[in-house]
């Protein structure tokens, strides 16, 4: 990773207040059970509800980025003040500035400014999207007109839409993520103490793996990585987001997992949250294969689907869920991704179940 970046830490309990959103409408990527996610969007009034899924689905506002450059508290209450002191008008262009191309950016904040849009910028955004996702994914992909239309009429009228934004963060937290930010609080502090101790004794790479609990990277843009801010997450554990958040890539973020081994995304669950996504994990003939053939050598999925005869999508389903229950290594990098069996993850099982078996009460 080129050399040794100043470290810096963070606790703040409106990451969890952004990222949670993400989680309670796609539950399924993260192991959690649909029924719950589903009962705390329901404690939403209609309105509300219906804006904050469409707002998440369509990616069309994200905080992170804009959260890591803030200064000062950042606890939930805090950052909503903040949002709020942002005229309505400004406020989408503030969060997208932090993450937004600059090309989009002159296209979206122009319209936003005149109000209106036209076939030409439909075309123009087509084009922009488009090329951003060859360039991350190396395929094509059609954009939808709906899509555009979404996302048009949303700068057409971004005083309009950054209010109700704000006006559906400020009821989540009312009604559901104000009692969730006490009872989390602790847990983040203490996955950063523990964190803390950890980058004594590992170099940056053994870091990054022991806090993702299975992430290795291999980016060649980290060369020239000046800070990295740590930041631990409780609802998204154990995915991590590992970013630039400046323009001259100097200094990165990496959220990480901050809810502890032991610890239920749903309070008050009996089964300790890890153990289940591991049983569950290893429960399945075609995964066990799988393991069996990581612990031989590292792969990539598609390596994976020869060797299984099935179609990649099947592999990436599997492998996803190995990830979620902590049973594998993956190392990222511009030629893709390649998979190895995470043995330690074994033994946790192993110890876990022996424990739950015995009796012993997991916090």
């Amino acid at each position: 990773m080129g050399m040794t970046p100043q470290l810096t830490w963070e606790i703040g309990t409106a990451y969890d207040l952004f990222t949670s959103l993400n989680v309670i409408h796609d539950p399924a990527r993260y192991g959690l059970r649909g029924s719950w996610a589903a009962g705390v969007r329901s404690r939403l009034p209609v309105e509300q509800r219906e804006f904050l899924q469409g707002a998440v689905e369509n990616h069309h506002f994200w905080a992170i980025p804009w959260l890591v450059n803030q200064d000062g508290s950042k606890n939930s209450a805090a950052i909503l003040k903040k949002l709020a002191a942002i005229p309505a008008e400004q406020r989408m262009k503030e969060l997208a500035a932090y993450y937004m191309e600059e090309d989009r950016q002159e296209l979206l904040f122009r319209i936003a400014d005149q109000g209106t849009w036209d076939a030409k910028d439909k075309k123009a955004l087509r084009t922009q999207l488009a090329e951003m996702y060859k360039k991350e994914t190396g395929k094509s992909k059609k954009i939808s007109d709906d899509d555009l239309v979404g996302m048009l009429e949303i700068w057409a009228n971004t005083a309009e839409y950054s209010q109700k934004m704000l006006n559906a963060l400020q009821v989540y937290y009312d009604v559901f993520f104000k009692e969730e930010e006490a009872r989390i609080l602790k847990p983040l502090e203490a996955r950063v103490t523990e964190a803390k101790a950890l980058a004594k004794k590992l170099d940056l790479p053994d870091l990054l793996n022991e806090l993702s609990q299975g992430l290795r990277f291999e980016f060649d843009k980290t060369q020239e990585m000046e800070e990295l801010v740590l930041i631990p997450s409780f609802w998204t554990t154990p995915l991590s987001m590992f970013i630039p958040f400046s323009k001259d890539n100097k200094r990165w973020l990496f959220l990480f997992g901050g809810r502890p081994d032991g610890v239920s995304l749903v309070p008050g669950e009996t089964v300790p949250e890890l153990l289940y996504q591991m049983l569950k994990a290893l429960a399945d003939p075609t995964r066990l294969r799988i393991l069996r053939y990581l612990s031989e050598e590292p792969l990539t999925p598609a390596e994976l689907a020869r060797r299984l005869r099935l179609r990649p999508p099947t592999v990436i389903h599997h492998l996803d869920a190995l990830r979620l229950a902590r049973l594998v290594h993956v190392t990222l990098s511009i030629n893709g991704r390649r998979y190895e069996a995470r043995h330690e993850a074994i033994k946790t099982v192993c110890t876990m179940l022996e424990s739950f078996l015995d009796g012993e009460s997991f916090t």
